[in-house]
């Protein structure tokens, strides 16, 4: 029995040493955290989503408050929090103005040919590894819906009806996580304030265009000659609008041919 006690009390003497030895070394290696970057960290979001560069919110708070990062890299707080951040650094914080994705491709299943069945795991990125995707057109979107799944506001739904992304442009926080993670790189950011898209990938020529898809853009020009800002331009078959330049006259809108030009019902 003695011998039971004496092991217990044994026991309990090393498991309290290391406790203090714990203690006093947790004591003597924590960090103190700065509190500037702990009013950082507190006025973030908190969603963690990476948009800044960093993996979390407390990574970007850290960078913040040691000067290396402007604070105005939160594209969830958008400008609001950007102003917040800089009256707590005593700095001034350009004005910026909001990005919203949008899908540069209308080629749904109803427009857009398809060569194969595909049968395999429903991803986009697993689907680019079978021949490029089951659709004629290689640019185009495979309706998969990896976006939509990687989105961390819930800004992207998948329209059951035409297999495509659609975007609330009043839940997008512009943080191009949708354009990193597309394989056919059809997602991009534009200015919220214009309404104008170009909504095909495609650098056919024409003819091709035409076989695969019937809104896709056949570099006819016509949108080029009719603006009255020289907002558009055509690259590698593709028409190109500079948003710097771009007025939202609409006047390209309704020349075009193939409907490959989109236009907000709101502008």
């Amino acid at each position: 029995m003695n011998v039971l006690v004496n092991a217990v009390l044994s026991m309990g003497g090393v498991g309290l040493t290391f406790g203090v030895l714990l203690a006093l070394a947790d004591e003597k290696l924590k960090v103190e955290i700065n509190p500037l970057e702990e009013s950082v960290l507190e006025a973030l979001p908190g969603v963690n989503c990476g948009a800044c560069g960093y993996p979390g919110c407390s990574g970007y708070a850290h960078q913040v408050s040691l000067g290396n990062l402007s604070p105005d890299k939160c594209v969830v707080g958008g400008q609001d929090l950007a102003d917040k951040l800089g009256e707590l650094l005593g700095v001034k914080v350009e004005q910026k103005e909001k990005n919203i994705a949008f899908v540069k491709c209308q080629g749904d299943k109803s427009r857009a040919a398809e060569i194969f069945k595909y049968d395999g795991f429903p991803d986009c990125q697993t689907a680019v590894l079978v021949s490029c995707g089951s659709k004629a057109c290689i640019f185009g979107c495979l309706g998969f819906g990896t976006c939509a799944r990687v989105c961390p506001f819930g800004a992207i739904k998948m329209n059951p009806d035409t297999n495509l992304p659609e975007i609330d442009g009043k839940l997008c926080t512009s943080c191009g996580i949708c354009v990193a993670e597309c394989p056919k790189k059809i997602m991009a950011l534009v200015p919220e304030k214009n309404k104008v898209e170009i909504r095909c990938s495609s650098f056919e020529k024409g003819i091709e265009v035409k076989k695969k898809c019937t809104i896709g853009c056949i570099a006819c020009q016509i949108c080029v000659k009719k603006c009255p800002e020289n907002a558009i331009t055509m690259e590698d078959n593709l028409a190109k609008i500079d948003y710097n330049k771009c007025t939202n006259c609409l006047q390209c809108v309704p020349v075009c041919p193939t409907k490959a030009i989109f236009t907000q019902e709101s502008i």
